[in-house]
């Protein structure tokens, strides 16, 4: 049996839709089709699920969104038209967002997640419909239904452990089930949503409810790429990699999965293969447990950027106890969390999302740290990108590190921090946020130098 996803691009025209049909016909084992809402159709398009949001929160203002309302609609009825279905389907998509906008709207927060939620929800039932439509036993079977129960966190929800038990009993049903991604139910009954990029998620639950033979996840990509394309023409496709790499990589800035998605997946050992709807014969991009290496040490290289680091000084810091834990301490009552904190005998490195700091915790977490601490030295930096370079072959490897510090000193290109993780399958470099591009070009030449960057 094969779990088998498909994002928003894959499902924003009847066109798409059309390919979606034939992928799943071509192959008895696609049992489970998880589906995202509606997604763009060219650049400037906009996602149904943004459309929902503001949908949500102009009703929540008492505003008038019936403007809102038609233009959603028309997504689902553009593309039922394309497939030449009946006006039922139209009419229950309709029935349900009305429904839902008039319900009850004490609880803003999950007046909000509900009605997000229903992109996917209702893209699910008019599959369902096209796929009876076509002469396909299949049928639309939501979240609440298989027993998907998730934590009580809006827009971040976590899978609980007996949902595996209650989804299990997917794998006896006839046909082909049609789920919606992005949500499941609390134990309240509410809906809630996981994080952005939910509908990955859901398919590696069901993946593993199901115990699956392949988690397939279909986009508009021929495989994961070695580097950003939009950083480096024509990069290297990864054919394999395993779910370790995929992680760092998704951490470090990757944009194909969040880097959480395929947890319940790697836990039970199923392999993922990435997919391109445009072109499902291309082989994609195989995520597995183990691989043997062959690309060399590095198999990808990410990079994000929006940090900033707190670099503290003290003369024998290393001798103070509880030091380290008191700098954390402090961030935990500004309500701050970390990335890294690379350290010295006589100094230590915190980095985070500077998005977290406005310029008044700025100043009062310097202030905190010279109080508490007795610290000689506290200063900020803003700007900075971290780059990811990754691979299991670096365990194996000697010299990846002066590989990547040659690369970036050819480049002129000043490292402000270097950290590799104890998996030893990471590397990781700060640089200033202007110099990132040049950074992680000079890094793919170096380790994959038989294609030219931009």
């Amino acid at each position: 049996m094969k779990v088998v996803k498909f994002g928003g691009s894959s499902l924003a025209s009847g066109a798409q839709v059309e390919k979606v049909y034939h992928i799943v016909v071509s192959d008895p084992e696609r049992k489970i089709v998880v589906v995202s809402a509606p997604g763009k159709r060219y650049p400037e398009d906009i996602k149904v699920t943004d459309l929902l949001i503001s949908c949500a929160k102009k009703y929540l203002k008492g505003e008038n969104a019936q403007d809102l309302v038609r233009t959603i609609v028309s997504r689902y009825q553009s593309i039922a038209e394309e497939l030449y279905l009946s006006n039922a389907i139209i009419a229950k998509i309709t029935d349900d967002l009305l429904t839902l906008l008039s319900g009850d709207k004490s609880n803003p927060a999950s007046f909000i997640e509900a009605v997000k939620a229903s992109g996917e929800d209702n893209n699910a039932k008019l599959i369902a419909a096209f796929f009876k439509h076509k002469g396909l036993n299949a049928e639309y079977v939501s979240p609440k239904e298989a027993g998907l129960l998730v934590s009580n966190d809006p827009g971040n929800a976590r899978v609980l452990p007996e949902s595996y038990k209650r989804l299990a009993k997917l794998k006896n049903k006839s046909g082909i089930i049609v789920f919606p991604g992005f949500f499941g139910y609390s134990t309240n009954g509410d809906v809630v949503t996981f994080s952005r990029s939910g509908s990955d998620i859901t398919g590696s639950i069901l993946a593993n409810g199901v115990q699956a033979d392949l988690y397939e996840n279909f986009t508009d990509v021929d495989a994961v790429y070695a580097v950003n394309p939009h950083i480096v023409r024509h990069p290297k496709e990864i054919r394999e990699l395993t779910y370790r790499e995929m992680r760092e990589l998704s951490y470090g800035g990757f944009s194909v999965f969040h880097d959480e998605a395929l947890i319940p997946a790697i836990r039970a050992g199923i392999p993922v293969n990435v997919k391109n709807t445009n072109n499902p014969e291309a082989p994609g991009t195989k995520i597995v447990n183990t691989r043997k290496n062959k690309n060399g040490p590095v198999v990808g290289i990410a990079s994000d950027e929006g940090f900033c680091s707190i670099y503290v000084s003290k003369f024998l810091m290393n001798r103070e106890i509880g030091f380290g834990r008191k700098i954390l301490l402090i961030l935990e009552e500004f309500g701050l969390s970390f990335e890294h904190i690379p350290s010295g005998i006589d100094d230590l490195t915190v980095i985070l999302r500077e998005n977290q700091m406005d310029e008044k915790t700025e100043k009062s977490i310097i202030e905190r740290i010279y109080t508490d601490l007795d610290a000689d030295e506290v200063r900020i930096e803003h700007g900075l990108a971290l780059i990811m370079i990754v691979g299991e072959g670096m365990r194996r490897n000697i010299g990846t590190a002066a590989r990547a510090s040659k690369a970036l000193a050819e480049a002129h290109v000043n490292i402000e921090m270097i950290n590799q993780g104890s998996s030893e399958v990471s590397m990781m470099f700060g640089v200033k946020e202007p110099v990132e591009k040049k950074a992680v070009q000079a890094l793919y030449q170096e380790f994959f130098s038989e294609v030219l960057v931009q």
